[in-house]
Parts: C-alpha cells; sequence; structure tokens
C-alpha cells in the first residue's frame, strides 16, 4: 500500500483567518450616504461610501477577499512574500493584510508612480519595484513571486473569483441591507466603475442569484478597453493605452471582467469624471477621488431618463475612496489644465440636471 500525504500543519492558516476575520469584526459597515436631490424629484440617489475601511478606498474588500482566497487554496503561506502589479489602492490594502499576517509585500509598479502613492504603500509596510513600462507590470510581478518562492496575487485574474458573490455581507448583500427601510428598497440601478471587473462581478451575479429587477451600470474613462469590449463583445479588446481615472479603466479588458451581467455601459469623458468629483464634495462636504465623479456622471444620466419617463425609484452607486489623495490632480486646476482638460461643460451640464432634472451630457 501507497500513501503520499503533502498536508502541512495549518496552525498559521487558522490564525491568519482569524486575525483577518477579527480585523472584520473590528470595522463597522461602511455608510450609505444620500446624495441631496430635489425632493420633488422622488429620486434618491445613494453613495456607499467605500473612503471609511481603514486603507481608505473600496480596494480594502478586494485585499481582503484575495488573501483570504490565496490562503484557503494553500497558495499563501507563513513566509510567502506577496506579490502584486498595482500602484494603486489594491496595493496599499494588500499591504496592510500583509502587514497584518507578518509577511512580505512587494508592489510592481511604473516608475512614474508618484511619490504619494509609493509613500502610502511603504507606509503599511510595502516595498514598491518600479518598472519603465507599465505593460511589464504582469510578467514582473509573476517573475519577482517564482524568484522569491513567493506568490503572485494576480487581482486582475483573481478578483470575480475570490469574493463571495452569492452573499457573506459582500458588498452587494450590504447595499439591499442598507436600503432595506428606505422608500425604494429595490434600486432601479446600480452604476460602478471597472478596474478588475470584479466588483461589478459581484454585483451583477447577486442581483441574479437574489432575483432582484434592479439592472447595473459599468461606467468607463477614456482610453479604457472595457466599453470597446462590451460594446463588440470582445474580451480580447485592448487599447494600449493607460486610464487618467486612478482606480478604474484599463487598457485591456481584464479576465475578472464579466460582460454578461452588466446591463448597459456608459463612456464617460475625464473632464466630466472631474467635474463631477469636484460637485460632489462640495455637495456633500468631503472630498471624493475621480473615479467616484465618474459613477456620479453616469447617475446622473440614468436619473435623468427615469425622470423623463415619469419614474420614481432610487439609484445607488460608489464612493470608491477620499479625494485627499489627489490634492495635486483632480483638485488641482494646473494639473487639469496640463492634461487638455476643460470642465466647462461637464460643469454646466452637472448644474442644468440639479436645476431641472435633464440631462445634457
Amino acid at each position: 500500500m501507497k500513501r503520499c500525504v503533502r498536508s502541512a500543519p495549518r496552525e498559521w492558516v487558522d490564525n491568519a483567518v482569524r486575525l483577518i476575520d477579527a480585523d472584520t469584526q473590528r470595522s463597522a459597515d461602511t455608510h450609505l450616504l444620500r446624495f441631496p436631490l430635489p425632493a420633488e424629484w422622488s429620486v434618491q440617489l445613494y453613495l456607499k461610501d467605500e473612503s471609511t475601511h481603514i486603507t481608505g478606498s473600496l480596494k480594502h474588500r478586494l485585499a481582503r477577499s484575495l488573501f483570504l482566497y490565496a490562503i484557503c487554496n494553500g497558495w499563501v503561506r507563513e513566509g510567502t512574500t506577496v506579490v502584486e502589479a498595482s500602484s494603486g489602492s489594491t496595493a496599499v490594502s494588500e499591504a496592510y493584510f500583509a502587514k497584518l499576517l507578518g509577511l512580505d509585500f512587494v508592489a510592481v509598479m511604473p516608475a512614474k508612480t508618484s511619490p504619494e502613492k509609493i509613500a502610502l504603500i511603504e507606509a503599511q509596510g510595502g516595498r514598491c519595484h518600479l518598472v519603465q513600462n507599465p505593460s511589464e507590470m504582469y510578467t514582473e510581478a509573476a517573475r519577482l513571486a517564482a524568484e522569491s518562492g513567493g506568490h503572485y496575487m494576480d487581482q486582475f485574474t483573481n478578483a470575480e473569483r475570490a469574493t463571495d458573490w452569492r452573499g457573506n455581507n459582500n458588498i452587494a448583500e450590504s447595499i439591499f441591507e442598507q436600503l432595506r427601510l428606505e422608500s425604494h428598497p429595490i434600486p432601479e440601478w446600480i452604476v460602478v466603475g471597472a478596474g478588475t471587473g470584479g466588483t461589478s462581478a459581484t454585483i451583477g451575479r447577486y442581483i441574479r442569484y437574489r432575483r432582484h429587477e434592479t439592472r447595473l451600470a459599468v461606467v468607463d474613462p477614456e482610453n479604457s478597453a472595457f466599453y470597446g469590449g462590451y460594446e463588440l463583445a470582445d474580451v480580447g479588446y485592448r487599447t494600449g493605452l493607460p486610464s487618467r481615472i486612478e482606480g478604474i479603466g484599463r487598457p485591456r479588458v481584464e479576465p475578472s471582467f464579466i460582460g454578461q451581467v452588466v446591463d448597459a455601459m456608459i463612456e464617460v469623458p475625464d473632464a466630466a469624471s472631474v467635474a463631477a468629483a469636484r460637485h460632489a464634495s462640495l455637495a456633500l462636504g468631503k472630498r471624493v477621488g475621480g473615479s467616484t465623479g465618474t459613477n456620479l456622471w453616469g447617475a446622473f444620466a440614468l436619473i435623468a431618463d427615469m425622470l423623463a419617463e415619469g419614474r420614481t425609484g432610487s439609484v445607488v452607486t460608489l464612493l470608491c475612496d477620499g479625494g485627499d489623495r489627489y490634492a495635486g490632480t483632480y483638485f488641482n486646476d494646473e494639473w487639469v489644465a496640463g492634461q487638455g482638460l476643460s470642465l466647462d461643460e461637464p460643469t454646466a451640464v452637472i448644474e442644468e440636471f440639479i436645476a431641472t432634472g435633464t440631462w445634457s451630457g
């Protein structure tokens, strides 16, 4: 009789999962904010404020799910070096969880990444590995992981796999639970952007699983491949161009983007994203990032359609992260002008919408 036993002691795994669960228990759910719209419209707009996570963004949920997925699959163990291709919020959040578990973390990012972003990752104990060509991030991250005997987290592939879309307090379940006592507890639309595609996949699947009539709209910034890939039903679609709206938009359709669960896509100009972020920051009394502006531009357009059709109801979108991270970009007039953007026209569109409920965007 032959036996092959590979099971390893699970004390570290048990403790790692406990530490992540304990971290979750210490954090209350993120708030669902009401955006001020005229009461006579009988349409409510809500923003799920993901900036209140301890690492400051929606990516905190993704990083938590990715770590649990990797640990429970046996890919991350005691002493494993975790590597990710990211220069943004995902890297900040993954660095946080790596530090929580006593693991080394390396973020592979373009050499032109701002010092402010690098500082955020390093503040969480992460190390930044710079590459000259952004398109090399994926292969370089995989190489570093293999070289160190570590694990490449690969958010762009695993985002839609790592989250339990049926429930387990995912973002979709949380939204519907928080709406339960509202005037319109089943929203007409949920509006999100796509970076990995994991959030839209989770929400779209959950809506179908719970048999809600809610529709899912995905907004996409300039240069991103998701809109073109959706329009042409081409999962291999590429633009090869970077997005100016951090956290969303990709030069290729990422593996985690599941277009079949998306009911509509809206292409949003970058100037509109910035103008909407500035408008929302004043309306809410707190700065929001550019991706939140992208979300709101799409939500405003859909609400205008509802009003034109004489329908009432609710719309939900995400406040992805705070705007203080972007003081030198989206809230800096010199940066905006240097990008060749004018906010005059999109600002006028927003002001007309708030005043009349009509949309000319």
